[in-house]
């Protein structure tokens, strides 16, 4: 990813292959942003000039292909950053032609004023594409690098949703009062640490303690597969066989909730007719359903019971259960059916998460606020509902759910774009000998040296607040 500022500086930002292994990403994305601050009050904005995306074709596979999807970032990456590169905007927020904007006032060549692009997590292979070709970037134009780790990206996502929202409110003309890149604070970034940060996606399930911009103590994580694998692995179990022949991608977690919760003919919002549980054992309770079947919350049913008040995820055996369901069921299994076993794993597979996002509440006595909820399953709109409603009826109605629009949820190039700016605003940016990371814990407790400890970080003059 690049990102540029106007007139003459910005940040050109991209990402590939940055799910968790074993599972690459299929998206190929670059973005160009612009920052700078609104005098008086120093408040951050960000405009987006140029956010693209191309996903591999693995409809065959219905499924993502490793090498299908390598082949995609190399050949698609380059056209990429050349189309955003014809992009760029005036002071007075139009966007023009690069040809007519070759140089600056003072006759040097405009190019972006910082490179950032995903280090990792993820495939090697497929993190190598993006990372090789933006330190390419960087020595040709002489601009520093940031190598972001993405799920740190995830997590201030909302931050750089609140600076898009300043820059729609900056009045026409201010932007070229303010075209440095070292002038973002995060004191004056919205939502302030700390925070709560639910990322939920293919290959992560993790509840994180946000004390700053390089601070994230993980509060709780999967035992075995992600939120994202296992709603997928559901939707292949629950859907009609002839629901995923026609399914337009292999997002099939995305079919499923479109299956489970039909939009009505009028446009009407969704009724999803869902009530929290209100007390810990009701959460904990199989609800039996009209056709005899009741699913259990994960580690609700252990021999000790003990599980049940574990700060961990899990998920494998609710996709056991369903598997199971669908089974016994057979032929007899209709779409009513179906579409209720849709409803009921995941009210169950996002109640889990619920629960322990409430158990952190309660252990940090009031000192957390806002709760960002981020990643791909993010843009499930009835995760959002059962959120929201479990924190309401549990006595945390005073939390802030955060999350960003859904185009933002997923992976994408301008999450990255904006991290790369927080980090390197915060003295921050990496070596060009720095390395694609498969695994990079956050949290050093998980193993290994954590997020600040992997090789490649360079500490650089600036401001430090």
């Amino acid at each position: 990813m690049l990102v540029i500022k106007p007139i003459s500086s910005g940040v050109l930002g991209g990402m590939s292959g940055v799910r968790a292994a074993p599972n690459p990403s299929d998206d190929t994305c670059v973005a160009l942003l612009s920052t700078g601050t609104n005098p008086p009050t120093n408040r951050p904005y960000a405009r987006l000039l140029f956010h693209e995306k191309i996903t591999a074709d693995n409809a065959k596979y219905r499924g993502i292909h490793p090498l299908q999807s390598l082949e995609s970032h190399q050949a698609e990456l380059p056209g990429l950053v050349r189309r955003a590169l014809q992009t760029s905007v005036n002071a007075d927020h139009r966007i023009i032609p690069a040809s007519k904007l070759t140089t600056s006032p003072d006759g040097v060549v405009i190019k972006p004023e910082l490179i950032a692009v995903t280090r990792g997590p993820g495939m090697r292979s497929s993190l190598s594409a993006g990372l090789d070709l933006a330190k390419g970037l960087a020595l040709a134009w002489q601009v520093p690098l940031v190598g972001v780790h993405h799920m740190q990206a995830h997590a201030l996502t909302p931050r750089l949703v609140s600076a898009m929202a300043a820059a729609k409110q900056q009045g026409a003309g201010n932007e070229a009062s303010n075209v440095r890149l070292a002038i973002l604070r995060p004191k004056d970034m919205e939502p302030k640490f700390p925070f709560l940060s639910l990322l939920v996606s293919g290959g992560h399930t993790l509840l994180l303690h946000s004390k700053s911009l390089i601070e994230h103590k993980t509060l709780a994580s999967t035992c075995d597969i992600a939120i994202g694998d296992a709603v997928d692995k559901l939707a292949r179990v629950i859907l009609p066989k002839e629901t995923i022949l026609q399914a337009q991608d292999t997002s099939y977690g995305r079919v499923l909730e479109q299956f489970a919760f039909p939009s009505s003919p009028d446009g009407s919002p969704v009724d999803y007719e869902y009530q929290a549980p209100p007390r810990r054992h009701e959460e904990l309770e199989r609800r039996i359903s009209l056709y005899g079947w009741g699913l259990a919350a994960p580690l609700a049913e252990t021999k000790s019971g003990k599980k049940s008040w574990n700060m961990e995820y899990s998920f494998s055996g609710l996709d056991s259960s369903v598997r199971r369901i669908v089974k016994a069921r057979g032929e007899t299994m209709n779409e009513d059916e179906r579409r209720l076993l849709a409803r009921e794993a995941m009210r169950v597979a996002f109640e889990h998460l619920a629960s322990r996002v409430v158990m952190a509440l309660k252990a940090s006595e009031g000192g957390i606020e806002t709760l960002v909820l981020s990643g791909g399953v993010a843009a499930n709109l009835f995760l959002r509902h059962v959120l929201r409603k479990f924190l309401d009826v549990r006595g945390y109605g005073h939390v802030e759910l955060v999350f960003p629009p859904v185009e933002l949820c997923t992976d994408n190039a301008a999450m990255i774009a904006w991290a790369g700016v927080e980090m390197f605003e915060a003295g921050w940016k990496s070596d060009l000998g720095c390395l694609p990371e498969r695994k990079w814990p956050l949290d050093e407790a998980e193993g290994g040296e954590g997020f600040m400890g992997v090789g490649g970080w360079v500490r650089r003059k600036g401001r430090q607040d």
